[in-house]
């Protein structure tokens, strides 16, 4: 069952990593402290709420999942294609975390964490590596092909073969939801070439970007082949969802997490 309500947090949950090797839960808005219009999860520590609430909500974030907040490392996400390979985690308490949409590790004293409100989340795990990811990608970290930049640090640092990895696409904005310009149809077209059509679908005049439909495809270049993608449309769910589009830029945002059970 994909979602989870163990109190008055409401996480989801992928198939693909039901094992006991890992840990991992998207969160929705619901179980918070967070005022209007952070209500009521926001995990996010820039965009206006008071970090005092945004502690706390980590807090219950990590303990509804039972990893200790301690464990944490995120990163400040700049909608593009770095890499940081994490060995130790990071004071929950400092506000500014370091700079990057890709973060990686094969230690079980992180826990990977990221913050969203319409962009793709991307899991990663790798079996037999003992490899964990979590990936940022917006249309910018689409377009600059973050899931093949993470997919190929894994390769690089710790021997993981694609084939072997297992992906999740998580709760993001819907291409029927998700209208671009010119600057992005331009972009997408340089990018996938022959694909971006099917990327591009386009009716009366407006055309949308799929971003489900790049990462996968993405992955699938890049060698991952079991792939699951949840197919939650963030800005058509905004009673469990933060969205960016869909509120206007006045909005909280959620909580990703994956990290790796000791044995």
């Amino acid at each position: 069952m994909p979602f989870h309500q163990p109190d008055k947090l409401r996480y989801f949950t992928f198939d693909i990593f039901e094992t006991n090797a890992l840990t991992h839960a998207v969160f929705t808005r619901r179980g918070g402290v967070s005022p209007a219009p952070w209500a009521y999860l926001n995990v996010g520590a820039t965009v206006g709420d008071e970090f005092s609430n945004v502690l706390e909500n980590r807090q219950r974030s990590f303990k509804t999942v039972g990893r200790e907040i301690e464990t944490m490392f995120d990163s400040w996400l700049v909608h593009g294609a770095q890499v940081i390979i994490v060995d130790e985690p990071r004071s929950h308490t400092v506000k500014i975390p370091p700079k990057a949409d890709i973060l990686l590790t094969d230690k079980s004293n992180i826990t990977l964490f990221m913050r969203f409100a319409d962009c793709v989340p991307i899991l990663l795990y790798d079996p037999i590596r003992h490899v964990v990811g979590l990936l940022h990608a917006g249309w910018k970290g689409t377009i600059k092909r973050a899931a093949q930049a993470g997919i190929q640090a894994m390769k690089t640092e710790y021997g993981t073969r694609p084939g072997d990895i297992l992906a999740a696409i998580g709760p993001s904005i819907g291409a029927h939801h998700y209208e671009v310009g010119n600057e992005v149809i331009e972009a997408v077209q340089n990018t996938f070439g022959g694909d971006s059509a099917a990327l591009l679908p386009s009716n009366n005049g407006s055309v949308k970007f799929d971003l489900w439909k790049a990462n996968r495809l993405i992955l699938e270049q890049a060698g991952v082949g079991q792939i699951e993608v949840a197919e939650i449309c963030t800005a058509c769910h905004m009673d469990d969802w933060f969205s960016h589009r869909g509120e206007q830029g006045y909005t909280g945002r959620f909580g990703a997490l994956i990290g790796l059970n000791p044995f």
